[in-house]
């Protein structure tokens, strides 16, 4: 079962990248000219998103560097220690709704401190992938194609980070004990 399983993930990429054009051209699509289309779409996108992106990137800079990160996370490690939450991974969870790579860095910084096999590497990376870059995706896409009202989006996609934050800690407790 698992060389079919690996058979399958080699030729998966392959076989979807070979078969995609050849089926355009049966359908008689213009493949190149489709692509094309494509690409000037999307760098108008990326030229479009570039001031959500500068703005984002400033705002998550001035939060770390005010302070105002560590003084939120001064403020409610000790409730979190104390319900037996590990507060080294409290960064984290206020870093992930916000930025990808700064989310990842500091993910990447506790698994070398503590160890891949630790109960603070394990949540972290329970985290990293059971959440999103919620306000990161608001800003830059919604931005981009011209949103304004993302109130309910934001409000669910906090939730559910929240949620998915939770999740880890309790998932990772219960498979790996503690």
């Amino acid at each position: 079962m698992y060389s079919f399983v690996n058979l399958i993930s080699e030729w998966a990429i392959p076989i979807f990248v070979v078969f995609i054009p050849l089926y355009a051209v049966y359908r008689k699509v213009p493949v190149y000219e489709s692509f094309v289309e494509g690409a000037k779409d999307g760098f108008d996108t990326a030229i479009r998103i570039i001031p959500h992106l500068v703005g984002m990137m400033v705002a998550i800079q001035v939060f770390r560097a005010s302070g105002a990160m560590n003084l939120l996370i001064s403020w409610i490690r000790p409730f979190f220690e104390a319900i037996g939450i590990p507060g080294e991974i409290l960064p984290l969870a206020i870093l992930r709704p916000i930025s990808g790579a700064g989310s990842l860095a500091f993910t990447t910084d506790l698994i070398q401190q503590f160890g891949p096999d630790s109960m603070i590497g394990r949540i972290a990376s329970t985290i990293q992938g059971s959440t999103d870059t919620t306000l990161y995706v608001i800003t830059v896409y919604f931005g981009a194609i011209g949103i304004r009202k993302a109130g309910y989006a934001l409000k669910v996609g906090l939730i559910s980070d929240v949620v998915g934050f939770i999740a880890s800690i309790l998932i990772c407790f219960l498979v790996f004990g503690d």
